[in-house]
């Protein structure tokens, strides 16, 4: 008997999913020179779109050069040449997926070394202890610099198009800038795109309808949203559900359902407010709540590794089933699911007492193994997490030499 997890989904742009398992985004820095996709990350999702996944959903592509969440991201502008782009969207399709591109801007959650002030809707820092350093202080945005950031999605979604994506996730997530104007820790302006939520939401709103204009009605087009900040006073559940609920008035093909932010990695498992989460499948509670109310499809996030996980988020009522940390460690998991074998991914997790350090280097574990599939070799079950934190500090100085030097030679 062939597992739910491989019926197909019927999008409401039209489009259909192969079967339910999305390759969720990640942090993956395998920028080529000019912070454009290279043979790298060409490699990377050629394996996965022959892993059987139905759904590839890149990590980060940048809507603005100024404003990267690493120094080896992915830049997409209006003007950017498209043939690196067209490349990237052609392994991954190769085998039938359907690619979506993620596009972002960090905000405040910039790093300092790459030599730009941040963007935010309020002038508050990140707050990582010790760690706080290691990012620019942010500065509030003017009204024509928001006008600018819906301009800026538009257009990167429209260059996605172009490229031959079959859509793109509009990350409204895990702190990021979408995420800080949601938030009302993140917050505290006081005019139309700060105070109550109708006003927070605003920009996501207008990011939504700009982009579904510039792309058309068949184009795909999701939102990645937070079921929560995970930090006391932050963005809540009951938000988020309004969130949705306002969203089902607009053309969006696919809700993705996440939590947390660099001070609260949720999305790692753990959480700044004390919340316990699951084991695998961190949000599938809320996630399930949401599908209830929800028009368009909903996937969840976080943890899930193993099949009979991955089937129980199905039970629930939830639509698509995302990982991420497992397809970075077994990239063909949902092939060798499908031919029925009994194959769990390994748990990836740094459990260290300095919270902001351990979440560095679980990153750079994920990290570790996406370079080994990159490489075009099958990553190990286990890295040493000080060793990979090291060169992954190493490799994160020498691309913000290089990201400087490109960005000073391209103003």
């Amino acid at each position: 008997m062939v597992s739910p997890l491989f019926a197909p989904l019927p999008l409401p742009n039209g489009h259909t999913l192969p079967n339910r398992i999305a390759k969720a985004a990640m942090e993956e820095n395998l920028a080529d020179a000019g912070q454009l996709p290279g043979p790298a990350l060409w490699r990377l999702y050629a394996a996965w779109g022959a892993g059987g996944a139905g759904l590839l959903i890149t990590g980060n592509v940048m809507i603005d050069r100024r404003a990267l969440t690493g120094p080896g991201g992915v830049v997409l502008e209006r003007g950017t040449p498209l043939e690196p782009f067209r490349r990237w969207a052609e392994a991954a399709r190769r085998h039938g997926a359907r690619t979506w591109m993620q596009i972002n801007h960090p905000g405040r959650q910039v790093i300092a070394a790459l030599g730009h002030d941040a963007w935010a809707p309020s002038a508050i820092a990140l707050d990582l202890g010790r760690h706080s350093k290691l990012f620019a202080r942010p500065r509030a945005m003017t009204a024509g610099e928001i006008h600018e950031v819906v301009e800026r999605f538009a257009d990167t979604a429209a260059a996605a198009q172009a490229a031959g994506f079959d859509g793109v996730e509009i990350h409204a997530a895990h702190g990021y800038l979408i995420s800080q104007f949601l938030s009302p820790l993140t917050n505290r302006r006081d005019d139309a795109w700060g105070g109550s939520l109708e006003n927070r939401a605003r920009l996501l709103l207008s990011v939504v309808r700009a982009v579904r204009e510039h792309v058309g009605t068949a184009f795909g087009v999701a939102v990645k949203l937070n079921s929560a900040d995970f930090q006391r006073g932050g963005f809540s559940e009951d938000d988020a559900r309004q969130i949705v609920l306002w969203l089902n008035n607009e053309a969006v093909d696919l809700v993705e359902l996440s939590g947390g932010s660099y001070e609260s990695p949720a999305m790692q498992g753990r959480t700044a407010d004390g919340r316990t989460l699951a084991r695998e499948a961190y949000f599938l509670r809320f996630a399930r709540e949401i599908a209830a109310v929800a028009r368009m499809p909903v996937m969840t996030t976080g943890g899930i590794r193993r099949q009979a996980i991955a089937e129980s988020v199905l039970d629930a009522g939830v639509a698509v089933v995302g990982m991420a940390t497992a397809l970075a460690s077994v990239p063909d998991l949902p092939q060798r699911w499908h031919d029925g074998q009994p194959v769990d991914a390994p748990l990836v997790a740094v459990r260290w007492q300095d919270k902001a350090a351990a979440g560095l280097a679980t990153m750079a574990l994920v990290k570790r193994r996406l370079y080994a599939i990159a490489a075009g070799r099958r990553p190990r079950r286990s890295y040493s997490a000080v060793y990979s934190l090291v060169i992954d500090r190493i490799r994160t100085r020498k691309l913000a030499a290089r990201y400087r030097e490109w960005r000073n030679a391209n103003r």
